[in-house]
């Protein structure tokens, strides 16, 4: 059942209106068919014929259906028992720095065993539903002309924009910060946005260490 691993929140959802509309049957709805079914997902259009298109109706259910997502990776816990709490005062009123201790908070809590962080996309992802639960709307892979940004989200009069590298054993962990905060420089990622302030950061995740070992903020 895909959507019972937190990596599936922000992906695109799709079935078959046939699956959809031919079973009302419990035991064999697939989890997207009862999440629609239930009205956690809407149907936001119907394309090929035969595939519908699905999201989240509201804010309200998309943050409920991440903080769903949150305690399944921190074992039942919420963000607030691991010390992660007030991430929306962090992105608000804090530093980077400040944002770098309590993101690892929330990763040295996850449950490794079941959902490992293993690439740059767990890593995007687990930070997304975190925001998200926090009732922040967080996007990922934000186009602008040059590429697409790892993850961009608004708080307060910051707009936050994130480019995360993983290092494995043996990679360097400053050469994957320098080669981040190239990428966010020559991509120009977050420089569309007319928020009052722009925060651009670069953080490194030790697939090892199973924490950001390198943050830098980048400043035009």
């Amino acid at each position: 059942h895909a959507l019972r691993h937190p990596e599936e929140y922000g992906r695109e959802k799709t079935i078959s209106l046939s699956a959809l509309s031919g079973s009302s049957d419990v035991e064999t709805l697939s989890d997207i068919g009862l999440l629609t079914q239930a009205g956690y997902l809407t149907i936001k259009s119907i394309k090929y014929g035969d595939t519908v298109f699905l999201d989240y109706p509201n804010l309200e259910v998309r943050r409920a259906m991440a903080q769903l997502y949150v305690e399944r990776l921190l074992q039942g816990r919420v963000a607030g028992q691991v010390g992660a709490g007030p991430i929306v005062k962090v992105l608000s009123e804090e530093s980077a720095e400040s944002l770098f201790h309590v993101l690892n908070r929330l990763f040295l809590a996850i449950d490794y065993k079941n959902y490992p962080v293993c690439d740059e996309s767990s890593v995007r992802a687990f930070v997304q539903v975190y925001f998200a639960g926090a009732g922040l709307d967080p996007r990922v892979e934000h186009h602008n002309a040059h590429g697409r940004s790892d993850l961009e989200v608004k708080a307060g009069d910051r707009h936050w924009v994130f480019e995360f590298k993983v290092a494995r054993e043996g990679e360097s962990e400053e050469q994957k910060l320098q080669e981040g905060a190239e990428q966010m420089l020559s991509k120009r990622y977050g420089q569309q946005e007319c928020s009052p302030e722009l925060r651009r950061v670069v953080l490194v995740y030790s697939i090892k260490s199973r924490q950001f070992v390198k943050w830098r903020e980048i400043e035009d």
